[in-house]
């Protein structure tokens, strides 16, 4: 009785979770944008973004005000296309201003719209920017950069390892900025390098900056579009405080920026804007600080994250440089680990990381094996069941123990009739006569919620499982099943498992209770990701072979225990 209730307990529990997740607050509706508050690091200005206007191109605003804008702005900005075999973007040298993921479409069909992470339209608005700050004139995130090619579309050619786009600002007092941008073969990750040269008689002082702004997607909770549920927001790390995150509706704290903690003088991390399967992040050189700082306006419409610094200054004659890196892309965690330190926490599990980050680690492997993300859930189950086993056997002793003495544990409930104390401890009295342990399956059920909560992250935050078939009628294992068959496969499940179970000493409200945990799963599971799904009816259906093969070798062979 005490193992049936505590599985009452962890199944509801596990649908209250669910339900947090599935019907969590909505998103506020957004009004009218308003000017940004913007949060100052250290004697380094941050560059702020102008809201888009609807029907309008967006264009950055706000220049450091120690800094000129009107010799850069009057520049005309030529845009270059720079691709290679996974990445098309834009820019103009100062903001990359659309940016297409060529491995990804938005559905599958063969004819959909590329993903595009950047983008200039009002209502999706996405760019990174990066530009200079001086009192003695520089290239910012306005314009100023012009190409130094004549050439505006260029292509990885076949057989070269990448491509570069080379953009340079003159200043009047003999100073020049080169900015190159390249991309390899078969990377998200942009190198993009600034050379500072100083032809000039006088010193020259200036920093550099780095930006991300964004209109995030105004989504309604839908338990049909899981992408609502991952993480949206601003995300930095340091080799200090380690990885931390700030939701958008978080930015503002009493209509003002809540600065980041611990922001200033930060070496060796990096920031992003995080979303579903998707993101961007600059990666500043690992040997140079920044300051890290939030953005955002009154109204919540637009938010931006930014690395400010270092600051230069570059003697006549002299030359200084700074790298960094931009990755535009999916979340795949073998080439995030190879870009910084920490910069595969981008794939955000929440608090389930914990136990998601090793179950993709092995799901990733198994994949390799079968090929299929479908079949490499089945094969997780499978691998579980078998750590598991040594648990599973004590149970189903336990149960079998149980079996044998239910006739005498139902002629204590008779003798005792409302007397439900003394019913109670006659039968714990029994148990502890016999050696039975009734919580003695708990722990096989206490390890499965946790591993199916986290695989649920998997599911729907790694880019990998997006768009994955399965066979036949799965041809999305991150969508609901169209037919609903899993569902109602797992109810079938649940319910013949129910009648392997024995009901000893357990009261009529607690089994109705019991008897409707089936169609209670059945109709959550009808709008989950039918990966999850998949992976409660393998399990489901092996515990139920399980428990048959257990209860023929631990059943009763001898006649039941007399009273």
């Amino acid at each position: 009785m005490t193992q049936l209730r505590t599985f009452l307990i962890l199944a509801w529990l596990m649908v209250a979770t669910i339900l947090w997740m599935k019907w969590g607050e909505e998103k506020q509706p957004q009004p009218a944008a308003a000017p940004l508050a913007t949060v100052q690091p250290q004697g380094m200005p941050v560059p702020t973004v102008a809201p888009p206007q609807a029907g309008a191109v967006p264009a950055a605003a706000g220049q450091p005000a120690a800094a000129p804008a009107a010799a850069a702005a009057a520049q005309p900005q030529v845009r270059v296309t720079l691709s290679n075999d996974v990445l098309r973007l834009v820019t103009d040298g100062a903001s990359v201003r659309r940016a297409e993921l060529l491995a990804y479409r938005t559905s599958r069909a063969d004819d959909a719209p590329l993903v595009r992470l950047f983008d200039e339209d009002a209502k999706n608005f996405y760019v990174a920017q990066s530009g200079w700050a001086s009192t003695q004139g520089a290239p910012n995130h306005d314009g100023g950069f012009v190409p130094e090619d004549t050439a505006t579309d260029l292509k990885l050619a076949d057989g070269a390892k990448d491509v570069s786009a080379r953009f340079v600002w003159n200043g009047a007092g003999g100073v020049t900025i080169r900015r190159t941008y390249t991309l390899s073969r078969g990377q998200y990750a942009v190198k993009v390098r600034d050379e500072v040269v100083n032809r000039g008689t006088a010193p020259w002082t200036g920093h550099v900056y780095r930006y991300l702004s964004r209109v995030p997607h105004d989504y309604t909770r839908s338990m049909f579009n899981p992408e609502t549920f991952a993480f949206s927001g601003g995300a930095w790390y340091s080799p200090e405080e380690k990885y931390q995150k700030r939701a958008y509706d978080a930015f503002l704290d009493d209509g003002k920026v809540d600065p980041i903690d611990k922001g200033d003088n930060v070496q060796g991390g990096w920031i992003a804007l995080l979303q579903h399967y998707f993101f961007a992040g600059w990666i500043p050189q690992s040997d140079q600080r920044a300051n890290y700082s939030l953005s955002a306006d009154a109204s919540g419409t637009q938010f931006g994250i930014a690395a400010t610094g270092p600051q230069f200054t570059v003697a006549p004659n002299a030359q200084a440089s700074t790298e960094a890196t931009l990755w535009i892309g999916p979340k795949l965690p073998e080439q995030l680990a190879k870009q910084a330190e920490g910069f595969e926490r981008t794939l955000d599990y929440g608090i389930f990381t914990i136990l998601a980050e090793p179950i993709h680690w092995l799901l990733a492997k198994l994949h390799r094996i079968t090929n299929n993300w479908g079949w490499a859930i089945v094969l997780l189950v499978l691998l579980l069941k078998l750590a598991l086993y040594p648990l599973s056997a004590a149970q189903y002793k336990s149960m079998a123990k149980m079996r044998k003495f239910q006739p005498r544990i139902q002629q204590l409930k008779e003798r005792y009739g409302e007397d439900k104390a003394k019913f109670q401890q006659a039968m714990l009295d029994l148990y502890k006569k016999e050696k039975i342990n009734p919580a003695g399956g708990c722990l096989p059920i206490l390890i499965q919620m946790p591993v199916f909560l986290a695989l649920y992250w998997v599911l729907i935050e790694s880019v990998e499982l997006r768009q994955a078939p399965w066979m036949l009628w799965i041809q999305d294992l991150t969508a609901r099943d169209p037919f609903f068959i899993l569902p109602i496969l797992n109810m079938a499940v649940m319910w013949f498992t129910q009648k392997l179970t024995p009901m000893v000493g357990v009261d009529p409200i607690q089994q109705r209770m019991f008897q409707f945990m089936p169609l209670i799963f059945g109709v959550m599971f009808a709008f989950f990701p039918a990966g999850l799904v998949l992976y409660w009816v393998t399990n489901g259906a092996l515990g139920m072979i399980q428990q048959i093969w257990m209860m023929r070798r631990f059943g009763d062979k001898s006649e039941p225990a007399k009273a």
